[in-house]
């Protein structure tokens, strides 16, 4: 069993289907019910959306890593294809307001201006759907994946209407465990990502001082974010993806550099590259 947040059909959903097909989906009204479906055991595995290429990071989920207990052993990229949903026979010049997930309205806002159509916030994608489907009001259509409208009974009037072709959600498999035993493989294009958070030692220069190290050992850091904790401007954490596994020999330099000039540091996990980064890191390196 994958937990996930948000009703069937949601772009979570589809995620689980895609990188644990032989899994049943469990779906959770919260992010925190997701995580905690893990705890309690009702599910084995958890799929939390993190960010959008379009849109950027997916609200609190930074805060939400490190207090979840669970540990990234997977990552998913999954193109975010749009679709506006109507009640049956509806038309798309008969839609005055359309309903989704903040993250999804912000991916679309092109179309929803040239249509003269507002959006309306939703708990998520696939509830919109369903709220769309139990008010039967043609003017009133959902923002969803095409999947919500085979399981919601609902008509597609427009589809991929994301304002960039190249929309993506970044997923991440969460579990109660890591799983460090997977290494590169250089022969077979397997890279291993390692993401962590990390809040730097009340010193000068300590940002720059504690990334040293992955400079001066060749460790590629392919993300590097901050953001506030406990709503105090001067308690910054910051969030790290890196390339290469922590028993690397670069990598556990760079580590114990880190772990010198910051106060804290946590492995959130150890896991391969999705081909879709891989690929990407290969034109770039070609």
């Amino acid at each position: 069993m994958i937990a996930f947040q948000g009703e069937p059909g949601a772009y979570s959903h589809e995620a689980c289907r895609t990188y644990r097909p032989g899994m049943e989906a469990l779906p959770c009204r919260t992010f925190e019910d997701t995580i905690e479906a893990v705890h309690q055991g009702r599910a084995d595995l958890a799929m939390l959306p993190v960010e959008n290429s379009t849109y950027g990071r997916v609200a609190d989920i930074h805060h939400l890593l490190p207090e979840s207990g669970l540990h990234i052993i997977d990552e998913g990229f999954v193109r975010v294809r749009i679709a506006l949903l109507g009640v049956p026979g509806s038309r798309l010049e008969q839609v005055r307001e359309a309903m989704s997930h903040p993250v999804l309205l912000g991916q679309c806002r092109g179309f929803l201006r040239r249509h003269g159509i507002r959006g309306v916030v939703g708990a998520d994608t696939a509830g919109s759907a369903l709220e769309v489907a139990r008010r039967a009001e043609p003017a009133l259509a959902a923002l969803a994946a095409p999947l919500a409208a085979e399981i919601y009974g609902l008509d597609v009037l427009a589809n991929g209407i994301e304002d960039r072709q190249n929309n993506t959600t970044r997923f991440l498999v969460m579990a109660p465990e890591p799983d460090l035993s997977r290494r590169a493989n250089a022969q077979g294009g397997t890279v291993m990502m390692t993401s962590f958070v990390f809040r730097v030692r009340n010193i000068p220069a300590a940002l720059y001082k504690a990334l040293g190290g992955f400079a001066t050992n060749g460790v590629n850091m392919t993300k590097l974010e901050s953001y506030m904790v406990d709503g105090i401007f001067a308690a910054t954490q910051f969030y790290a993806d890196i390339e290469g596994h922590p028993d690397d020999p670069p990598v556990a330099r760079a580590l114990e550099e880190l772990r010198y000039f910051s106060s804290t540091v946590t492995i959130l996990g150890v896991y391969p590259a999705d081909p879709l980064r891989a690929s990407q890191r290969a034109a770039q390196t070609g």
